[in-house]
């Protein structure tokens, strides 16, 4: 699937309304859009994402709560959200986002 300007826009829509003390995986966002198979997909609009503006991509984490490898600030920035963890991930079961 080819990452469209308008594709990375409703992405970062979704992401957009994600609220604070809360998070939601690449997946859960790619089926928020109608592309339940492209999680990655997703991944990759939010490595674009500061091109378009300032969105809460932190709230973003992988269907097990780990955080992305290369965000070394996303659990800082989360812990003072107020979202917990179980070790290195993020308690889903707690702090997951029910759109």
């Amino acid at each position: 699937m080819v990452l469209t300007q308008n594709l990375i826009y409703k992405i970062l829509s979704v992401v957009e309304e994600i609220p604070a003390g809360k998070v939601a995986s690449y997946g859960q966002i790619a089926q928020m859009i109608g592309l339940p198979a492209h999680s990655r997909l997703v991944g990759r609009a939010l490595s674009l994402s500061r091109l378009y503006g300032d969105y809460p991509c932190h709230r973003v984490v992988n269907h097990t709560g780990a955080l992305a490898a290369s965000f070394t600030w996303q659990r800082k920035l989360l812990e003072a959200e107020g979202v917990g963890f179980k070790g290195k991930c993020v308690d889903m079961k707690k702090y997951r986002w029910e759109w």
